[in-house]
């Protein structure tokens, strides 16, 4: 898990910046193009810059053993959390989860919810000791 975690936050913080070029470029990645989709979706840049950089910056910590990868760690963990519980409520109250069969943009974003919540859980797990020892 040294090294497994620290690749899974860079890869995160990477995907999230090519997520939002093709979500503002070509839009495959757009579950639906109704207004009221597109301006929920168009708020969270600000956030996943955040996520991005938290993550970015926990996965270089914890590879190089820094203590203030851990202190990272907890911000991205808590970001992605909060971004993964967001999400999965719009898409809960939207009915968006019933677009599974055969929306291959839905299948990402269900990818991503569980991602973002299993990743979180992992991080902030490994990062509370780590944080508080360092």
């Amino acid at each position: 898990m040294r090294r497994i975690l620290p690749i899974l936050l860079i890869l995160t913080a990477l995907v999230t910046v090519i997520y939002w070029v093709i979500y503002f470029t070509g839009g495959a990645v757009r579950v639906v193009n109704a207004p009221w989709y597109t301006a929920f979706e168009s708020s969270f840049p600000v956030a996943d810059a955040w996520l991005a950089i938290t993550a970015y910056a926990a996965g270089i910590g914890m590879w190089r053993g820094d203590g203030w990868g851990a202190r990272f760690g907890l911000l991205a963990g808590s970001a992605l959390l909060y971004l993964a519980a967001l999400d999965i409520t719009f898409n809960i109250e939207n009915g968006l989860y019933a677009r599974l069969p055969g929306s291959g943009p839905m299948w990402f974003e269900a990818v991503i919810n569980v991602w973002s919540l299993g990743l979180g859980v992992a991080t902030i797990a490994a990062s509370w000791k780590r944080a508080a020892n360092s």
